[in-house]
């Protein structure tokens, strides 16, 4: 096991997840319903299950794209979205 690779995304993963809609999500559906081990067990597996699909395809992905390709395409997508971002809450 690569215990580097297993450190790297659990601490990327974990502080992309901080203080997003997600989490907000939930714990407004934990205080609503009152069944926080219902509302933990609904979205722990919604998010393994989009994670499946995010290694999935990106495992698919780089057999068809070189992985150079893809920093880039990810590099350049995600300074796109920021600026749109910014230019959106700007005017």
């Amino acid at each position: 096991m690569d215990l580097k690779a297993f450190a790297v995304t659990f601490g990327l993963v974990f502080l992309a997840e901080l203080g997003d809609k997600t989490q907000l999500t939930t714990m407004m559906l934990a205080a609503r319903t009152r069944s926080p081990l219902l509302i933990f067990a609904a979205a722990g597996l919604a998010l393994v299950l989009s994670s499946l699909i995010g290694v999935v395809f990106g495992e698919a992905l780089t057999r068809l794209v070189p992985l150079r390709y893809i920093q880039i395409g990810a590099g350049v997508a995600f300074v796109l979205i920021g600026g749109v971002l910014l230019l959106g809450r700007a005017t």
